[in-house]
């Protein structure tokens, strides 16, 4: 199994992980770290390490999911990036969280996982006017 940490600003992260519960049942391997907005950025560091450095001792692989690339909790978990062991995914919505669940009770690897919870959350993203004049046109569903 692989472990989850969903790291965010504010309450986002048990937010995601709330309402992920709720579609796809119990979802184990998984937990939400939520950063203050005006926490110190050192004890942030900290608590971001604490929670790394306690999954990893488990032996698990770890995917850190964060809000955005270039925020707060994208640049304080970039440097535990291990590779084959920690991967972090920026961008983090609830598609992926529900799918992270879902694939995470088979024996898929760190990478696989990966790649396949990205592009499920890419692919979650459409402008719904342009999705539903595709179908009208019989074009290809997004």
């Amino acid at each position: 199994m692989i472990h989850g940490l969903i790291v965010t600003h504010g309450g986002l992260a048990d937010e995601l992980l709330e309402a992920a519960k709720r579609i796809e049942g119990t979802i184990e391997g998984i937990e939400a770290l939520t950063l203050d907005w005006d926490e110190d950025v050192d004890r942030a560091q900290e608590r971001v390490r604490a929670a790394v450095d306690r999954i990893i001792r488990r032996g698990t692989d770890l995917i850190i999911f964060t809000d955005m690339f270039g925020g707060t909790p994208s640049n304080l978990s970039m440097p535990f990036m291990q590779e084959g062991k920690v991967e972090v995914i920026t961008g983090v919505n609830l598609p992926m969280i529900v799918k992270f669940g879902a694939l995470n009770r088979g024996d898929c690897e760190l990478s696989q996982i990966s790649q396949i919870v990205r592009e499920k959350g890419a692919r979650a993203i459409c402008v719904a006017s342009e999705l539903l004049h595709q179908q009208a046109a019989g074009g290809e569903e997004k």
